[in-house]
């Protein structure tokens, strides 16, 4: 396809998306997909580029003539739910997506703290969901209908605690991360169970509460410790506060975090005080394969900006979807989750996925570093 025509495709799919949104009555065949995404709340950043990412996909998806389903071509219909980033309105949108709209499959919550009751009801209902970001075990724990297409929270604590000991060769370390939130608690443990298991010390286990806006209580307690090292397994817009009272306070060594600081909002709340800081995430648009490249291209041309890492992994998501929709070639919903449970193999924007019967894909890491106020690869990590 011609980058020229993308910005008057993407004009034709958002007015067809309104046309649609408003078609109660329409009875021919469709592919519906729900999104559960975080478009108000704490991290709209996350939610927007979720929405954006999955209807570039349909965009395209109806641009080139529907989705074949058996002997068809059907187009893609989206419903889109806002769960306002909190737990109690995912298992809603999850609700409202399942028995009003009667999708087929739903892609997200993102964070992790949604994704986990959303999963419930999805699970409950028979109902393929698959998460583009969430990251916390729990998500797919012990249920057939969810899926992910991101590494999960052992490997990235994992990754972290060996580039900290093995790249950056420091022996002690402090933590400071969201009690409430099980993505940050989680990945927090992570880290401190591999990070002593590969002979390091962690220091410092300071927790806040989602909302906090003052650490100087915590920081003191880490400063005292005198930690070579300070993660943050936090959220983008938590993070740029954090570093600054960290500094402030007078912590001079090296500050890591995880996926979670992947939005370009970091940089802009953050300034030179994240010069030089690492993160752990699932691509890098300065070290992308073909495929990849192609789709950041496209993604910036119809929406003036480079997709994220949620944006990415959305995109994967909707593929893997896809993938299996064509393979079951029915829109039964157990027949399609059946099909995606037999892809062992798939080659997305952000990397080799490979799944060996369960929902969480093996995949590579990637460790970036704010040079220069941008981010920048700086390894790949394999599992």
């Amino acid at each position: 396809m011609q980058r020229g025509k993308w910005p008057f495709m993407c004009l034709v799919w958002l007015v067809f998306s309104l046309i649609c949104c408003g078609c109660s009555t329409r009875t021919e065949p469709e592919v519906r997909l729900g999104i559960n995404a975080e478009l108000t709340g704490s991290k709209p950043t996350v939610g927007d580029s979720c929405k954006k990412a999955a209807e570039y996909l349909a965009a395209q998806i109806n641009q080139g003539g529907g989705l074949k389903v058996g002997n068809k071509a059907l187009p893609v219909r989206l419903f889109i739910e806002d769960n306002e980033d909190k737990a109690e309105s995912a298992a809603a949108a999850a609700q409202k997506l399942i028995n009003q709209n009667n999708v087929l499959a739903i892609i997200g919550p993102n964070a992790s703290g949604n994704a986990i009751p959303a999963a419930r009801i999805c699970e409950d209902n028979g109902v393929i969901m698959i998460s583009p970001w969430s990251t916390n075990p729990k998500t797919t724990e012990g249920k057939k209908f969810i899926f992910r297409a991101c590494f999960i929270d052992d490997f990235q604590g994992q990754v972290m605690a060996k580039f900290a000991r093995q790249k950056l060769r420091v022996g002690t370390a402090a933590v400071l991360y969201d009690v409430a939130s099980e993505y940050n608690k989680g990945i927090a443990e992570f880290f401190k169970k591999f990070f002593e298991a590969d002979g390091g010390k962690v220091v410092a286990f300071a927790s806040y509460t989602t909302g906090d806006k003052d650490f100087s209580s915590q920081l003191t307690t880490i400063k005292a410790t005198n930690p070579q090292l300070l993660f943050l397994p936090n959220y983008y817009n938590e993070v740029p506060l954090q570093v600054k009272q960290a500094r402030n306070q007078g912590l001079i060594g090296d500050i890591i975090g995880s996926d979670s600081w992947g939005s370009q909002e970091l940089l802009k709340l953050g300034g030179q005080e994240l010069e030089g800081a690492y993160f752990s995430t699932h691509y890098a648009p300065d070290l992308a394969s073909p495929r990849a490249q192609k789709f950041i291209s496209e993604y910036e041309t119809c929406y003036g900006k480079k997709p994220d890492d949620v944006a990415a992994l959305t995109y994967d998501a909707g593929l893997l979807l896809c993938q299996a929709i064509i393979q079951a070639g029915s829109l039964d919903r157990g027949k399609v989750r059946d099909a995606l449970a037999q892809i062992t193999e798939y080659e997305g924007v952000t990397g080799r996925m490979t799944f060996r019967g369960s929902g969480d894909p093996i995949k590579s890491a990637v460790i970036l570093q704010i040079r220069d106020g941008q981010f920048k690869y700086f390894a790949t990590v394999q599992p």
